[in-house]
């Protein structure tokens, strides 16, 4: 997958896709960059029990098996696509998925002499990922401190919580692309819901936000009028005379 970003959200999309399609991993082996080394990412693997392994900083040779297919994708993939010609990122990511399946996949490996997802079969079924802890794995959370007015506040938002709980530090657990409802826990225990007041933003602000869509052109070149209309002035060298101005039209009454 290509992503307009590398950010935390990004390489969490990307876990939960190949989570989806191929099962949950024992260990995930990731480089020290944003998208991977975070705590949100941490807490994923630790609801979903995947060890998560990063790699020494400065130490390329324990990255060298994903450099070479990184220069594979370069020189197979992203050549070919380049050459045809991309319009969008989305289609770029349909050809790359059709690519690695049909390709990359089934192309017999020099040193194994089998074939990537013939060897990935041959480990046994994958584990599949229960959705309900799927989808709890995939939530952020954070650590709050409940202010005396019973508020605990997040990305600029504030939302109220049980008076109860004030003084009290709580967990506030949310969908990163939902910000209109966090989940409140105290000492691991579910304690209600945190209900919005103020809220300025809907998303996380580390979310991609989509594109505004281009304004339609309205067919007039309007600041060619105005180009236009300025040099015609400056032609004439006409001053403008503020005494011919409606505003200065006053009532024979005012103007005694």
């Amino acid at each position: 997958m290509f992503y307009a970003y590398e950010n935390a959200r990004s390489g969490q999309d990307l876990l939960r896709r190949a989570i989806v399609r191929r099962g949950v991993p024992e260990v995930l082996y990731a480089d020290n960059g944003a998208p991977f080394k975070n705590a949100w990412l941490a807490r994923t693997c630790a609801v979903l029990g995947v060890r998560l392994v990063h790699s020494q900083p400065y130490s390329p040779q324990g990255r060298g098996k994903q450099e070479r297919l990184n220069r594979y994708i370069r020189d197979a993939f992203l050549s070919e696509a380049t050459h045809v010609g991309i319009d969008s990122l989305e289609a770029l990511n349909d050809l790359f998925a059709a690519w690695a399946e049909q390709v990359a996949n089934r192309r017999l490996h020099a040193e194994t002499g089998q074939a990537p997802i013939e060897r990935f079969a041959a480990a046994g079924p994958p584990k599949a990922a229960d959705p309900d802890r799927l989808a709890e794995a995939f939530r952020w959370s954070v650590t709050r401190k409940v202010t005396r007015t019973a508020t605990v506040p997040l990305e600029g938002n504030q939302y109220s919580v049980d008076p109860a709980l004030v003084g009290r530090r709580v967990e506030l657990r949310y969908d990163p692309e939902d910000l209109a409802r966090l989940e409140v826990f105290y000492e691991g225990r579910a304690a209600g819901v945190a209900v919005p007041f103020v809220i300025g933003r809907h998303t996380h602000r580390a979310v991609p936000q989509a594109a505004r869509p281009a304004p339609t052109p309205t067919g007039v070149d309007f600041l060619g009028l105005v180009a236009a209309a300025h040099e015609e002035a400056a032609g004439t060298g006409m001053k403008i005379d503020f005494t011919q101005l409606a505003i200065f039209d006053l009532p024979d009454q005012e103007a005694r």
